[in-house]
C-alpha cells in the first residue's frame, strides 16, 4: 500500500498517514516479536539437542527427554514408545540397574504393529496428528491424560526401521491439528532416535561386557566394580555388606562323566538356582570355572548366611537333568562374608580384597570339612 494514496477521492490527511504509520509500527513491533519468539524456541531445541546427544546412558537420556522436551516445547505430555523384541531392551537395562518406575512414561511394545500408525508398502509412517481418543491413545500416553485435547504421535525411525515413536500431547485443541506442517517434529524426532540407538547399543555392549556369555550372569570385572561402589556407599550410609563365594563340589568329575557340553548346562541351571533365592538388589556373578560369588546389600553376616543355607539347599535339592536324559547329583559348598569384619578407614580397593579374601577363606574351611556346607568367616 502506498502511503500517498488516496482516500475515496482524497489526498490523505496527517492523521490518516499518523494512523498508518503507527499501524505498520505495531505490525513491524509483532513481527520482531514473533522472530525474538522463534528464535528462543530454536535456541532452547538446539540446546536440548546437543544435551540430548550428550548422554551417556539410557536413564540420562530418558530423563532429558521427560523432563526437558515439555518445557521446552509448552507440552502437557511427552511419552516415548519403544519396539522391544522378546524384551531384549528392557531386560538389559534391568540387569544394568535402571528402575523402570521411575519412568512411567516410557511403553515398551513386542513389534511395529504394536505403535498404531498406518503402514503403506515401501514408504515410511507419517506423523499422526490429531484429537486426542483415548481409546486410540490409550497404549501411548498411559498416564491420567484428561487434559489432554490434542496430540501428535510421530515415528522415531533408523535407517528406515521404525524403533518406536515420541508422543506429544496438548491440552490446546489446536496444537496438533492434521492440517499442521510436521518439518519440526520429525526432525525432533530424528535426532532422539539417532540418540536411542546410540545409547541402546552402547548399553547393550557394556552389558555384554560385564556379563558372562555362558550363564547370563554377570563376570567377574562386574563385581569388581560393583563392590567398590557399594562399599564406599556402605561406609557412607550404614548399611551392612555381605559377601559369598560359591564353588560347585568336585566338579571335574561332572565334565569327566557328561563332558564339557553337560558340564556347561549344569552351570547354567546351578546359576538359575542360584539366583532364585536372591533379591532384586542382589549381584551374582561367575568368578570362573564352577566360582561363583554373591554380593549382598544390606544383609549383614547372619542374614547372609541364612540365603547361604537356602542356595545350598536349593542345589542339592534335586538332580540336574541334562538334554541328552543323563541325570547328575550337583552339591556346592559355600563361604560367607561380612564387611563388619573388614577395619574401617581402609581404602574400598583393600576392603573389597579382603572381603573377597574372607569369603575365599571360609569357602576353603567348608571345602575341608566335608564339602556340602555353608562356613562364615571367623576372624
Amino acid at each position: 500500500m502506498e502511503i500517498t494514496q488516496k482516500i475515496k477521492g482524497k489526498e490523505p490527511t496527517q492523521t490518516d498517514l499518523a494512523a498508518e504509520n503507527q499501524a505498520l509500527r505495531t505490525r513491524l513491533a509483532y513481527l520482531i516479536e514473533q522472530a525474538e519468539r522463534n528464535h528462543s524456541i530454536m535456541m532452547r531445541h538446539q540446546a536440548f539437542d546437543l544435551e540430548i546427544v550428550g548422554a551417556a546412558s539410557f536413564p540420562e537420556l530418558i530423563g532429558t527427554i521427560f523432563r526437558t522436551l515439555p518445557v521446552i516445547s509448552d507440552l502437557d505430555a511427552v511419552t516415548l514408545t519403544l519396539v522391544d523384541v522378546d524384551d531384549d531392551i528392557r531386560t538389559v537395562m534391568e540387569k544394568l540397574g535402571v528402575d523402570f518406575k521411575e519412568f512411567p512414561d516410557l511403553v515398551f511394545v513386542p513389534d511395529v504393529e504394536g505403535l498404531g500408525f498406518d503402514m503403506l508398502p515401501g514408504q515410511p509412517p507419517r506423523p499422526q496428528l490429531g484429537m486426542f481418543d483415548a481409546l486410540k491413545h490409550g497404549r501411548q500416553f498411559p498416564q491420567p491424560a484428561a487434559r489432554l485435547q490434542s496430540v501428535g504421535v510421530v515415528p522415531l525411525l533408523r535407517n528406515k526401521r521404525l524403533i518406536g515413536s515420541l508422543n506429544l500431547g496438548s491440552a490446546d485443541p489446536t496444537r496438533f491439528s492434521p492440517s499442521l506442517g510436521t518439518d519440526f517434529v520429525e526432525h525432533m524426532a530424528s535426532i532422539i532416535a539417532i540418540c536411542l540407538e546410540n545409547v541402546i547399543s552402547n548399553e547393550m555392549l557394556k552389558y555384554m561386557g560385564l556379563t558372562d556369555a555362558l550363564t547370563g550372569v554377570f563376570n567377574r570385572r562386574y563385581v569388581d566394580r560393583r563392590l567398590l561402589e557399594e562399599i564406599s556407599r556402605a561406609r557412607r550410609q550404614e548399611y551392612p555388606v555381605s559377601f559369598m563365594y560359591i564353588d560347585i563340589d568336585h566338579f571335574k568329575r561332572v565334565n569327566d562323566t557328561v563332558g564339557h557340553g553337560g558340564g556347561d548346562e549344569v552351570l547354567r541351571e546351578v546359576a538359575a538356582r542360584i539366583k532364585a533365592e536372591l533379591r532384586l538388589s542382589d549381584a551374582l556373578a561367575r568368578f570362573g570355572g564352577e566360582e561363583f560369588v554373591v554380593l549382598l546389600i544390606d544383609a549383614d553376616l547372619e542374614s547372609a548366611a541364612y540365603v547361604a543355607e537356602r542356595i545350598r539347599a536349593g542345589i542339592a535339592a534335586s538332580m540336574i537333568e541334562l538334554s541328552h536324559g543323563v541325570k547328575v547329583s550337583i552339591t556346592a559348598s559355600v563361604g560367607v562374608s561380612s564387611l563388619s569384619q573388614v577395619p574401617d578407614g581402609g581404602k574400598p580397593e583393600a576392603q573389597a580384597a579382603q572381603l573377597i579374601e574372607q569369603a575365599d577363606e571360609a569357602l576353603y574351611q567348608a571345602k575341608e570339612g566335608g564339602r556340602n556346607r555353608v562356613i562364615r568367616y571367623a576372624a
